[in-house]
């Protein structure tokens, strides 16, 4: 979902849900450079790597940010016989086509 604010002019929000299956990762991704990301956690557990900070295990109710430009070097399903669910915000300029870009 992407929604547009008339008091942020030029700026647009976008929801995205993430349903991670027992053991699931994405793939490292990097965000575009005017995006701000917000996750939390709806259930379950999720790690998480941002750039060149620690690995740490989020868990349901918890959340963290990302700044523009943000390399997540890991996403994945802390556990492997559980499901997780991420919700994430993400603060974009409208004239941004990627949110993010995969890495290799």
């Amino acid at each position: 979902m992407k929604l547009f604010f008339p008091c942020i002019p030029g700026k647009s929000l976008t929801v995205v849900v993430a349903d991670y299956a027992p053991g699931g990762d994405a793939l490292s991704q990097e965000d575009a450079k005017s995006v701000f990301i917000f996750g939390y956690v709806v259930s379950g557990a999720i790690e998480s790597q941002v750039s060149d900070g620690p690995k740490r295990v989020y868990h349901t109710g918890e959340c963290f940010y990302g700044e523009p430009g943000a390399l997540h070097r890991v996403s994945r399903n802390a556990s492997k016989t559980k499901s997780a669910k991420l919700l994430t915000v993400l603060m974009v300029d409208n004239d941004d086509k990627a949110l993010s870009v995969g890495v290799k």
